[in-house]
């Protein structure tokens, strides 16, 4: 296949928004570990401490949410520069890469969607009781 700058470039307005998903994602979940950190001053309470175990599993797969999709945006401008100075066979592999590492990122907002539903599993048994 030959690759040219239409191509990564079709990818940079992809991972922009999924960067912005990503960051609304950490945004809300800082706002509600705040919250949190207020009751548990207050109560202590052990379904508490199950939440902020969630949370804290989920900050760190939106760290590498994030991360995965910034060197997948910087491989697609590299891949560019690439084309541009006309090293193709090093633009088709960084090219590769970038798209790997965009499914990583993929993958790993898959698993933080998981853990927050598992997460309102335990608000929802609390609200139960």
């Amino acid at each position: 296949m030959q690759l040219n700058l239409s191509i990564p470039a079709l990818l940079f307005p992809a991972i922009s928004l999924t960067m912005l998903a990503y960051n609304a994602r950490y945004l809300a979940i800082a706002a509600l570990i705040r919250q949190l950190h207020k009751q548990f001053e207050q109560t202590s309470a052990q379904p508490l401490k199950q939440q902020i175990n969630q949370l804290r599993a989920r900050l760190g797969i939106i760290k590498n949410m994030q991360a995965s999709a910034i060197i997948s945006f910087l491989l697609a401008a590299v891949t560019m520069f690439l084309i541009y100075v006309e090293m193709h066979v090093w633009a088709n592999i960084i090219f590769g890469i970038s798209l790997i590492f965009l499914m990583i990122s993929l993958i790993l907002s898959l698993l933080e969607v998981q853990l927050s539903t598992k997460a309102l599993g335990i608000q929802l048994k609390n609200m139960e009781k």
